[in-house]
């Protein structure tokens, strides 16, 4: 069941457009944060992907476009050959995600970490960089929101 808290307003729950919006750009940072570790010809298309994402940020596309964005980050995810380059690609299809459903902001920073720690990298810091660049106005949302879905994702 999703979390209320990232129900958009005009959908009924209490999260504000502002508020989004620093939930779509936080997650593209933190899918941007780990695109150097892609490896394989995709990495303009998640460019491509996370331009969009931002697009929709300033109001330059539409939720659809985001969509279709997602949707080319997962066929990247499905044509790369290693795990960390499936993981970064879906980060950057969770952040495009974000302008549909906010809470898939949380996915672009876990998949970012998810492919830190398959890259034998230290997920901590990551995670410390991750935090670092979350909006005041958001920072509660996210922190107590993101520490189950690290259990699941076996970041803990």
């Amino acid at each position: 069941m999703r979390d209320r808290r990232f129900i958009a307003v005009h959908r009924g729950g209490p999260l504000k457009k502002e508020q989004h919006i620093q939930l779509m750009l936080w997650g593209v940072k933190c899918a941007e944060n780990v695109l150097p570790l892609f490896s394989g010809a995709g990495n303009r298309r998640l460019l491509s992907v996370l331009s969009t994402a931002r697009a929709w940020a300033d109001g330059d596309a539409s939720v659809g476009d985001c969509r279709k964005a997602a949707v080319e980050a997962i066929v990247v995810a499905n044509n790369a050959s290693d795990p960390v380059s499936v993981a970064i690609a879906r980060a950057a299809g969770h952040a495009a995600a974000t302008a549909h459903m906010a809470d898939h902001s949380l996915g672009g920073a876990l998949y970012a970490l998810k492919a830190v720690k398959l890259a034998g990298g230290l997920v901590d810091e990551e995670r410390k960089w991750q935090n670092d660049r979350i909006p005041d106005e958001i920072k509660e949302l996210v922190l107590s929101s993101r520490s189950d879905k690290e259990k699941y994702f076996r970041l803990l």
